[in-house]
Order: structure tokens, then sequence, then C-alpha cells
């Protein structure tokens, strides 16, 4: 059934399907598994769409998703034309082809590029001239999880806005058929992207990286790119497996970053990459074995950027670090920073409106526009640059070129449980607490608020520099949190337990996957 001629009850629901299920225990078979669409509505996020497979989307609901494509483009006057990959998980191909039939149903002429990378996807549009673009990834989710990255103008991908319409197009049934839909398999996208990434650069001098995949996509990837430059290669489960066997590719994560660590230190590398799912994110350790947060990643780039460009100007998510605007070598370059949306689509619109330099991300984003690169997010273009900063500043290692930052003192980006029907209320009720404190001239970890940041959730700055911020997470049911102090360890122990006691009030609040370090 497609669009207006399915019968009624044409969208199942999850206690429905979870029926049928039962049923086909019984029966050996599930005859509505196969054929009735199933698509939990809060699969569709801020700026993708991610769902468990098969629990929350099956492929009829992923046909329906890509139904639902196409008519948004014919809705918005997007040319019919959209490029369509997949990552490596086992079933991603079968999603994709299933995503793809929705596609053609709707009138849209796919260009199908496989197996990709999602920067790969993005450059696609500029490598083969056409706009729009449907990712089939679940990004760092672990295994059992899909998704769709979506987009119809490069370099922009679907923000809020565009994702709320496609959700009430296909949950209610708007999906149209139309003629003209066509396929066509593509090629000469891998090269192409390798070229456009490493240019004519070569290291002078040979640089020890461990490259690590977590044994996703970037596999078959990121290992070509680092040899191509000149890099000596030290491998970390870069044989591409999509179970998963090690750990799920996930640059953020303690456990990979740990592994990556210990590579370090056993083989003497200069730096550890490592690249999560689909490669659009990048996290590093330097040549003692510690992590470097991606935020002050970014600060080391924007100085190496900012010598180039007459008045500089970036763009850093609020989980980012305040060096971006305290940071003296920033400052005497005249770079200017602006805190924005956390979330890999606000991040590409602003960087694109702005006509920022660069983009930077905390949890490992990176977006370079201009000779830097195409505006959007790729983990391995910026490993790229990381190696060319240590090529030019050779003699100096990592390490070193971290301690030449200021000093501050970071928490991770922690998670408290918060459900997705409850999260964003109880940050419009923190805001509002937050502000009247700050207007009751109140105090953070002993310090006075001198500045609230409502762009996204609500990031707190306090007299010194120091800050600490809140906002519901946009792919999972949690609230971010996460604090910085330009003074000591203490005063960032003592801000997060006067913050975290504010969020407490909240009687939604629930733990933290991670905690706090001193």
């Amino acid at each position: 059934h497609f669009g207006e001629d399915r019968p009624s009850g044409q969208i199942r629901s999850r206690k429905d399907m979870n029926a049928a299920r039962k049923t086909s225990e019984r029966l050996g078979k599930c005859w509505e598994l196969l054929t009735e669409p199933l698509i939990a509505p809060n699969g569709f996020r801020e700026y993708d769409a991610r769902w468990r497979y098969p629990d929350d989307i099956n492929l009829p609901g992923i046909t329906e998703v890509g139904a639902g494509i196409g008519t948004q483009m014919r809705e918005e006057g997007v040319e019919p034309d959209i490029l369509v990959g997949c990552d490596f998980r086992e079933y991603s191909p079968s999603v994709k082809n299933a995503l793809i039939v929705g596609l053609i149903r709707s009138g849209a002429r796919v260009k199908d590029i496989g197996i990709v990378l999602s920067p790969m996807a993005y450059f696609a549009r500029v490598f083969y001239g056409i706009d729009a673009v449907a990712m089939v990834t679940a990004s760092h989710n672990p295994n059992g999880w899909t998704g769709v990255k979506i987009g119809f103008k490069h370099p922009h991908t679907h923000e809020q806005a565009q994702m709320r319409r496609l959700k009430e197009i296909v949950t209610d049934r708007q999906c149209r058929p139309a003629t003209g839909g066509a396929y066509e398999e593509m090629s000469g996208l891998t090269k192409a992207y390798i070229d456009d990434i490493c240019g004519d650069f070569e290291l002078s001098d040979e640089l020890s990286i461990v490259c690590a995949t977590g044994n996703g996509t970037a596999s078959a990837f990121a290992p070509m790119v680092l040899e191509r430059i000149g890099a000596k290669v030290v491998r970390l489960h870069t044989e591409p497996d999509f179970t998963f066997p090690n750990y799920n590719p996930n640059p953020e994560s303690v456990v990979m970053l740990k592994d990556i660590s210990e590579k370090v230190l056993e083989s003497g590398a200069d730096v550890g990459f490592g690249f999560d799912g689909d490669g659009d994110r990048l996290g590093i350790v330097d040549d003692e074995g510690e992590e470097i947060y991606s935020d002050k990643i970014g600060v080391l780039l924007a100085r190496e950027f900012a010598k180039a460009v007459e008045k500089p100007k970036f763009v850093a998510d609020v989980k980012s670090t305040c060096l971006f605007e305290t940071d003296p070598v920033l400052a005497e370059r005249g770079a200017i920073t602006e805190y924005w949306k956390t979330g890999h689509s606000h991040m590409k619109f602003r960087v694109a409106e702005t006509q920022a330099t660069a983009g930077f991300e905390k949890s490992g984003h990176f977006f370079l526009s201009g000779e830097l690169g195409h505006g959007y997010d790729c983990g391995l273009r910026a490993s790229v640059e990381v190696c060319k900063m240590l090529d030019k500043t050779r003699g100096t290692s990592l390490s070193n070129l971290k301690r030449s930052l200021p000093l501050t003192w970071q928490s991770p980006t922690m998670s408290a449980y918060c459900s997705d029907d409850f999260k964003y209320d109880v940050v419009k009720r923190l805001v509002r607490r937050l502000e009247s404190l700050k207007s009751c001239n109140g105090e953070i970890g002993g310090r006075p608020i001198i500045e609230l940041n409502r762009v996204n959730g609500i990031r707190v700055t306090l007299d010194n520099g120091s800050w600490c911020l809140v906002r519901a997470s946009s792919n999972t049911p949690n609230l971010v949190v996460c604090c910085e102090s330009t003074s000591s360890a203490e005063e960032l122990n003592h801000i997060f337990r006067d913050f975290d006691d504010l969020i407490r009030q909240e009687p939604e609040v629930g733990p933290y996957d991670q905690t706090i370090g001193t």
C-alpha cells in the first residue's frame, strides 16, 4: 500500500506491532511485520532521524520515510535528483534499498552512492552537482539502530522545522506518489573524496599516528587518507566488521579513548585519532596518552586558521570551552567566536550563514569552510588539518601545543536521564530559575552570574569566565550537563555541585551516565 491508497490504520503503533509480534510467536510468522509500516514518531529528532531497528521501525516504515522525503522535496520545489548512501552496518543496505523504493515511488531520481561515510555523502553533493542527499546511518549509536541524515541544499542538512514537517508528512499519511522516479548507480566518489581532502599535502617529516576506527565504516577510508599524506599509520581495529567486536565506534566513549591511549603509549605514536561510525567526528589523544577535548583542539586549529584570515570568525557549540573568547592568541589575531546551538545541522547552517572560517563542536564535529573545506563536518578532513598543524610546528609535540593554551578545568559531557516527554519543559523551568537567580544577584560556585546564553538550553557565565550548561539532548532521553572553571579543579567541583543541586529540584531528572572527575 502507498500513501492515500492504504487502508485506515496505516501507520501501525508500537503497541499494535508488539501484539502482532506476540501473535507471530504462536504462528511462526508475522505478516504484519513484513507488510505494514511501523514507525515510532519519536524517531524524528531535532536534526536527523534515528530508530531502533526493527523494534521502532521496519522496512515498510523506512519505505514510507523515503516517500515522505520525496514528497517533501516536491513541496519545497527541490529538483527530484537525490544522492543516497549508507554506512557499513549489516542491515544498512536493506534499509537503504527500502528508502530508495519510497523515494522512487514519490518521483525522485535516486543516485545510489553505495556504502560511504556521511561526509562522503555530503562531498558527493559537490562532486556530482546534486543538492539533495539522504544518508542512512545511526552515526555513533550502537548496533540495532538505524537512521537518516537528510539535506536539500548544500551544505545544509535538515533543521528542526524541516524535520518536524517530514514527521507530519509521514505520520499523517501525506505521502503522495508521483511519476518520473528513477535509479542510477554512481561511481568515482572515493578517489575524488580522498583527493579533495588531501590535495597535494605531504608531511615534511614522519608522523606516527594511531588510527582507530572501532571496526566501523571509517575503517575503509581513514587509514588510506593518513597514508596518502605520508603518515606512519598504527592501525587499531581498522578491519571493517559490522558486529563491532571490540566496542562501539564513538570517539567520546571512555572505552575507545582508553584503547587509543594505550596504543599511543605502546607504539610511541605522535598522536592518536579516533573516528566514529559514520566518519563525521574525530577524537584525539596526544603523545602522552591524554585525551584532548575536541573544543580545545578547535582553539589550536583556530589559532592556525586565524593567521591567514583577516577578521577571522568562528562558531563554537554551547558545550565548548570559554577559550574561544578568552584565549590571548585568538584575541591578538582579532578572532571573534559566537556560541551556537549544538547539533551538526545547526552548526552547518550557522557557519554558512555567518560565513565563518570554521565551526567547532565539543563532541568532535569540525566544520571547515572556504578554502579549508566545504562547510560540512568531516572527521577525516579535520584529522588532516591537525596533521598540517603538527607539520608546521614540527619539533613541538601535541602535548606541548596543548600546554600553550591557558589552563582550564573541564567536566566531561554528562547525560542525566530525562524522558523525551519532559526534557524540554524541564529545561524551560531551569531557564526561568536561573534567570531569577541572576536577577537576585545569586551565585554558582561562589561566583556571580554575569551572562545567560539561551540559544540552546542555558549556558551560565560567571564573573571569572567559568561557566556551566544544561540543555535537552537532541537524540536521547537526557539532559546534557557540562561545566568549566578558569581557576581550579576545586572551583569546577563547586560549580558542578551548585548547578546539580539546582537541576535536582526537577523530579523528572534521573542519574548521570558519567560522573564528574576532579
